[in-house]
């Protein structure tokens, strides 16, 4: 009876692949261990399995990423506009981000087919203020409901007396400050408007403080500007107005947008307003 003698090289290779290749794993499975944390970061017993989008906390278990929510009030959110180091950048990384473009492009393409965001507010209420407004040779616009400027405006119009109560601005530029008046009369002049605020003796005592720069100025050295509507940002010009005359006077031939937002300037700063030219003049 003849014996097989089998070929032990291929065993041998194939046991000695089988060593290399649990080792290799081995190996691998340890560099991930040392990827993580040695324990969970909220029951400090388990070894870390989760990592917090938001905090970058380890936790072992469910229950301790909902303890972990609970104790420190975190989201669980990735914040998706901080800033990630280039060492850090990884494919889910760049995933996210591919993501959150195409939610941005999304929500920018949802709000040009919004017409509410797209067209103007149309009212009896505004139609009413255009018209009398026009009477004026006052050119009212309007913006949509969407905008702050639109919904904060208060400007009525007393049909009866016909007289403009505007919802209005004024902008204090040198001493950072910004003050806004309901329902003021357009019969008023400039500087009984800004009496209430910058006089040595009638304004406002905390006004008054605030505004010490203009207080203390000569009254011939303060300018009031608006802002000519309708030129881009790049070739900004104003009107200077008259403080002597009234409201309505000052906002004759001019185009408004929602209401009159008012730049009071100190002497040393009118060069920064530049006028409209007397080619454009209205």
């Amino acid at each position: 009876m003849s014996s097989v003698i089998l070929p032990t090289t291929h065993i041998m290779s194939s046991a000695e692949n089988k060593v290399e290749n649990g080792s290799t794993e081995e190996e691998q499975r340890g560099k991930k261990r040392k990827m993580s944390l040695s324990s969970c970061g909220v029951c400090g017993s388990e070894e870390a399995k989760y990592r917090c989008p938001a905090c970058l906390t380890h936790s072992c278990s469910l229950p301790c990423v909902k303890k972990h929510k609970e104790a420190s009030g975190c989201s669980g959110v990735r914040n998706k506009t901080a800033f990630v180091t280039l060492s850090q950048f990884d494919e889910m990384t760049l995933l996210s981000d591919y993501r959150f473009l195409e939610d941005t492009g999304r929500f920018a393409n949802g709000a040009t087919r919004d017409n509410l965001v797209q067209a103007p507010r149309v009212t009896v209420k505004s139609k009413k203020l255009a018209s009398n407004a026009r009477k004026m040779n006052i050119t009212l616009r309007f913006l949509p409901i969407t905008f702050t400027k639109s919904r904060e405006n208060s400007t009525f119009f007393l049909t009866k007396e016909k007289l403009f109560l505007w919802h209005l601005k004024l902008i204090f530029p040198q001493s950072s400050s910004e003050f806004t008046q309901r329902r003021v009369s357009d019969k008023q002049t400039l500087k009984q408007i800004l009496t209430a605020y910058i006089h040595p003796t009638e304004s406002e005592p905390v006004t008054r403080q605030k505004l010490k720069m203009y207080v203390q100025a000569r009254f011939d050295h303060v300018k009031v500007f608006m802002k000519v509507e309708g030129r881009k940002a790049n070739a900004v010009r104003y009107h200077e107005l008259d403080i002597e005359k009234s409201l309505r006077d000052n906002l004759s031939y001019k185009t408004l947008i929602e209401y009159p937002v008012l730049h009071v300037v100190l002497k040393d700063h009118w060069k920064d307003y530049p006028l409209k030219g007397p080619a454009f003049s209205n």
